[in-house]
């Protein structure tokens, strides 16, 4: 197939669109590289360097050949800073979601694979399922929905085939690829940057939850594990019009968790800073992922935390400046 990518300088975008060349694939990665690397685009990529609210590139990216497939991992990722600018949240998560949604559609391509979050649901003692209640706590999730609900109306008429794909914190690295998002802002890094002596501490928001240590509790999964289940969720819009599926371990890690972890891969102190809770921190959020394993066949294949963090310390340590080398 012919697989437009946006986003796919970023983290799991490049990782993915790596992974669909593997597969004999073609892609077109599209990013404005305001986040994203131009050095993690894959070598054999075609690259658009442009912006999604840039409507004439975007439409003439779209039409200059047929496309099979649109998939979808442009969006700013800050949740606590989605609180404070959410009109920039709104504008580049969903309003230019809609506008290639809306471009895509015109150009007659008939499959979109979205990455969303599990944002999208209330926190909850249970593991989250996809029935479970819808509740964004902050302004980035609430763009992953309006997102999904969009293509859910495009899905009614226009006939478009979509799959949300609600992640839980994605971590580890590959070959070659990992973490290095601009500003960072997910645990594991953070705290390897201070293992690497890149931070002097890492700052734990909040330690007042109702959870056991009172740090929030977060399921992570491994990127490799997140990219499979990209191509699965692609094959099977062949014959289905609307996937939804939660990805993660189902194995929740509370921040003190992620800390200590860290500290027994790298060897390293890792000094904290103990703060007030970020507005929009839900206090747990675990998942279950039958609904994928048993639909798709797909299954973590990286679900322990030390071997998540160590896959990524190796990659820190190769890459102390990230892609900026």
């Amino acid at each position: 197939m012919n697989i437009f990518v946006t986003g796919g300088a970023g983290y799991i975008g490049s990782a993915t669109a790596q992974a669909l060349l593997n597969a004999g694939h073609s892609v077109t990665v599209y990013d404005s590289l305001v986040t994203g690397h131009h050095a993690a685009v894959p070598e054999k990529a075609h690259f658009i360097h442009a912006a999604l609210d840039d409507n004439n590139v975007l439409n003439k990216a779209l039409t200059s050949e047929k496309f099979d497939a649109v998939m979808h991992f442009a969006a700013f990722i800050e949740a606590g800073e989605s609180m404070k600018d959410p009109g920039r949240f709104f504008h580049n998560n969903f309003v230019n979601s809609l506008s290639l949604i809306e471009s895509a559609t015109r150009a007659g391509i008939k499959k979109f694979v979205f990455s969303s979050t599990a944002a999208v649901y209330v926190s909850s003692e249970q593991p989250i399922t996809e029935d479970s209640p819808l509740g964004p706590t902050n302004v980035y999730g609430q763009t992953k929905l309006m997102t999904e609900q969009t293509l859910e109306w495009y899905r009614q008429i226009h006939g478009l085939h979509f799959a949300a794909l609600r992640y839980f914190n994605a971590c580890g690295a590959l070959p070659g690829r990992g973490e290095a998002h601009q500003p960072e802002s997910h645990l594991i890094p953070l705290v390897l940057r201070v293992a690497l002596g890149e931070r002097k501490s890492v700052s734990i928001f909040g330690t007042d939850y109702p959870t056991p240590d009172g740090t929030c509790i977060r399921d992570y999964i491994h990127i490799a594990d997140l990219v499979s289940a990209h191509l699965l969720a692609l094959k099977a819009l062949d014959q289905k019009d609307k996937l939804i599926y939660n990805l993660g371990s189902g194995t929740g890690y509370s921040v003190r968790e992620v800390i200590e972890t860290a500290h027994k891969v790298t060897g390293k102190q890792i000094p904290t800073i103990e703060s007030a809770r970020r507005a929009g921190d839900s206090a747990r959020l675990v998942a279950s992922s039958e609904k994928i394993r048993r639909e798709l066949g797909w299954k973590p294949q990286h679900d322990n935390l030390q071997d998540i963090i160590t896959s990524a310390w190796e990659w820190h340590k190769s890459h102390p400046k990230g892609y900026e080398e």
